[in-house]
């Protein structure tokens, strides 16, 4: 079995609650938006990051991911377990 590791980009945004999460390649066809754990409990990675807690929204489009976490949550660590669950979601497809 080959263990890959995806290479993931972390940009800041214009918004400090918002970090961006850049793909090595498209994956995404169309734009994706979850504002609630609700919303994306029918589609497995965005439940897996609702799932960390403290995130209130996930948009997904092309070859990035853009989430955002409540303002009083502190990025570090994550934005590390964030990575994580990308990397393990898109190692597993």
């Amino acid at each position: 079995m080959e263990n890959k590791i995806l290479l993931i980009q972390v940009q800041k945004t214009p918004n400090p609650n918002a970090l961006k999460f850049v793909l090595p390649e498209k994956k995404f066809a169309q734009p994706l938006n979850f504002a609630s754990a609700e919303a994306a409990s029918a589609h497995p990675l965005a439940r897996q990051l609702f799932d960390l807690g403290q995130i209130y929204n996930v948009f997904m489009a092309q070859d990035f991911i853009t989430v955002n976490k409540l303002p009083d949550a502190p990025w570090s660590p994550l934005d590390a377990k964030i990575q994580a669950v990308i990397s393990q979601f898109f190692r597993d497809e």
